[in-house]
């Protein structure tokens, strides 16, 4: 499993590197993201095209991963910015059709690796015709964006609703890479994160953001280091993460059924 943090500070960066982490995202999105999370607990980066270039000078181990904004008439100039800048990946947004995709392809050109962020449901009921464009590295499912595309109370509902089954599939045979959402550290979140870990590994998710619960309120270096024993976290992830390897495919669906039950408590109180 890689798993992704989303950084702009060097420290950070350099620690996250240490401790194990395999991505250290910087994120550009910005267009038409207030919109659309702005009533969510979440996240609206400020982050720059020179934090690109600062986290570049202080990585060599992890790879450096830049969400860009959504296709539009600026993306060429966007990316061509962002692969001088030294990023190692490059992901797309809210991308809707093929026809998106093979843009942001072709404006890439095969000069460092790329990666669809799907979030939106265009995009799932495309799925088949998406895949199937060339030169296509790696698909990230964004769980935020795509639970509000499709109306739903809760990200999780696109797990136990079998939407990420589908997906997973239909990536997993275009041998694709694949991830999807965030995660807790174990023992926390809304659905405890061994759930959603029991179905990163029966849908063979590759890739993982760490989500908010691993930085939550930190805003330099030394609050991380002191508030977040990050080589600890993900030492943890990782036993349990072979733990879950070794069990059989009748335990990982035990499991998956704990997981529906969960959220539909969460999402179906009366």
């Amino acid at each position: 499993m890689e798993y992704i943090l989303i950084a702009n500070d060097p420290g950070i960066a350099m620690y996250a590197q240490e401790c194990g982490v395999h991505r250290i995202m910087v994120d550009l999105e910005i267009k038409g993201k207030r919109e659309r999370q702005g009533h969510l607990d979440t996240v609206i980066s400020s982050h720059s095209i020179d934090d690109v270039k600062r986290i570049r000078q202080v990585i060599d181990k992890s790879k450096l991963l830049v969400r860009i904004n959504p296709i539009d008439e600026e993306s060429k100039d966007e990316i061509d910015r962002v692969v001088d800048a030294g990023a190692d990946i490059i992901m797309l947004p809210m991308f809707k059709s093929p026809v998106e995709v093979e843009k942001f392809i072709s404006y890439v050109d095969g000069r460092c690796r790329n990666c669809l962020l799907l979030e939106t449901p265009a995009a799932v009921a495309r799925i088949n015709q998406i895949v199937e464009v060339p030169g296509i590295n790696e698909i990230h499912v964004g769980l935020n964006d795509l639970h509000l595309g499709f109306g739903l109370n809760f990200m999780f509902e696109l797990l136990s609703g079998g939407i990420i089954e589908y997906l997973s599939k239909k990536i997993n045979d275009a041998d694709l890479f694949f991830g999807f959402g965030g995660i807790a550290r174990l023992g926390r979140g809304v659905i405890d994160a061994s759930f959603i870990l029991g179905e990163h590994v029966r849908l063979n998710s590759q890739m993982v953001i760490l989500s908010r619960d691993f930085y939550k309120d930190v805003s330099n270096y030394e609050e991380f280091k002191t508030k977040v024993d990050l080589k600890g976290e993900l030492s943890k992830m990782n036993d349990y993460l072979n733990y879950l390897k070794s069990l059989p495919p009748n335990e990982l669906n035990d499991r998956r059924s704990q997981l529906i039950k969960l959220v539909n408590e969460f999402c179906f109180k009366f």
